[in-house]
């Protein structure tokens, strides 16, 4: 039996395939100098993005690396899901 190719960019390490995500997501902003309420109202968070692997997920976190050697993991961020805008994997 032949093996379908995936579509998407990923990787395997030991018997596991992470895929390759574009994360856009929602920093906070903060100021510790004094401002008027204009300025305060104009105040926004940072749209972010990262590229990396998915590492896993569940309904409050997305956890990402971007580095790896053998069955270690560098580069790690854990997003909480209410932070990110946008999860899109990433095609060959």
């Amino acid at each position: 039996m032949v093996k379908k190719k995936s579509k998407f960019r990923h990787i395997s390490i030991g018997k596991k395939k992470y895929y390759f995500y574009k994360i856009v997501w929602y920093d906070i902003l903060a100021d510790g100098s004094h401002a008027s309420a204009t300025e305060f109202d104009n105040m926004k968070p940072a749209l972010m993005t990262t590229m990396g692997y998915i590492y896993k997920k569940n309904k409050k976190c997305v956890w990402s690396f971007a580095s790896y050697d053998d069955e270690t993991f560098s580069d790690r961020n854990v997003f909480p899901i209410g932070c990110i805008k946008e999860l899109k994997k990433i095609e060959i």
